[in-house]
């Protein structure tokens, strides 16, 4: 018990300090490459953070536990937005470029409704997952038009790039492995106190492959990298949804499961729009919004343990 609870201490020291690294490295590799942080943030910073949610995706499917694997996708959508975003604009109000209100937030909408409508059944066929991952690649296709249309360099900061490479390659698999490691201690001990499996799922299992996210969120909003903030939660989002729920259920076949309802789907609904709507809102996020943001978080969570 104690050396799960030392493992578990260890892991948040290594993910909030390897966050720190990742973000100012990310941040500087972006501007000597000419790439725009908003890509770094949709690509690198997403997509490398869910890799620890695509391992629990792929393990739970092929054993069909159908039930950890919606409740790592679902749950994640939600802890993202309203925790997530909610505590970085409480940190410090996050501005919102209008290029991600006019075009990636309602990409993330219509991932999100899509979702949902296929879903609506309590079944996401191998059809339904091909439309999921299809869905992806026209992100990426439009990622790579982005990078294409920028030539602007913001800053003229001299970068050794080598190593900044190596230091981002090195904060992101730092973030993964503590990331396993925390969820892996809590598990444990969650197991050892008999708190239902139900709870493991959304509460250890969610918040626990979350925090990768959460750290490098929040550091990038204090440090006032807003694309960072941003699009980090975009890209894991729409990653989530289309890869980490759609890439192994095209492979292994149908999930299914009646323990996710309407409720849920509609607070990942809620969730997606309530990040749009703000940020359309003179392209701020105020704490005021974030304070609502986690209130609503709050309040789905003592759903889920109450009810």
């Amino acid at each position: 018990m104690l050396l799960n609870v030392s493992l578990l201490i260890l892991g948040l020291i290594l993910i909030i300090v390897s966050s720190n690294v990742f973000v100012e490295c990310a941040s500087n590799l972006a501007t000597s490459f000419k790439v725009p942080k908003m890509v770094i943030a949709l690509t690198i910073a997403s997509f490398s953070t869910c890799a620890p949610e695509l391992a629990i995706s792929f393990n739970s499917i092929s054993s069909n536990n159908y039930d950890l694997t919606l409740a790592n996708v679902v749950g994640s959508c939600i802890v993202n937005i309203l925790l997530i975003i909610g505590l970085a604009s409480i940190v410090k109000p996050v501005k919102v470029k209008t290029v991600t209100v006019v075009k990636e937030l309602p990409f993330l909408i219509l991932t999100s409704v899509v979702f949902c409508v296929l879903f609506s059944d309590g079944e996401l066929s191998r059809y339904d997952a091909g439309v999921l991952v299809l869905l992806f690649i026209l992100f990426c296709m439009y990622l790579f038009r982005m990078i294409k249309r920028f030539r602007e360099v913001e800053d003229n900061v001299k970068v050794n790039k080598i190593k900044s490479v190596i230091l981002t390659v090195l904060s992101i698999l730092v973030i993964i492995f503590s990331s396993d490691l925390i969820v892996d201690s809590t598990l444990f001990l969650s197991e050892k106190l008999n708190v239902p499996t139900k709870l493991i799922s959304m509460i250890v299992i969610v918040i626990g492959t979350s925090l990768p996210e959460l750290m490098i969120t929040v550091t990038s909003a204090k440090k006032g990298e807003f694309d960072m903030t941003v699009g980090n939660i975009i890209g894991t989002n729409i990653f989530n949804i289309c890869i980490v729920l759609g890439l192994p259920t095209l492979i292994y076949g149908s999930v299914y499961s009646s323990a996710f309802n309407y409720i849920d789907l509609i607070v990942v609904i809620i969730a997606a729009s309530m990040f749009y709507f703000q940020s359309r809102s003179e392209r701020l996020i105020t704490r005021a919004e974030g304070v609502i943001m986690v209130s609503l978080f709050l309040i789905y969570y003592l759903y889920l343990i109450f009810l």
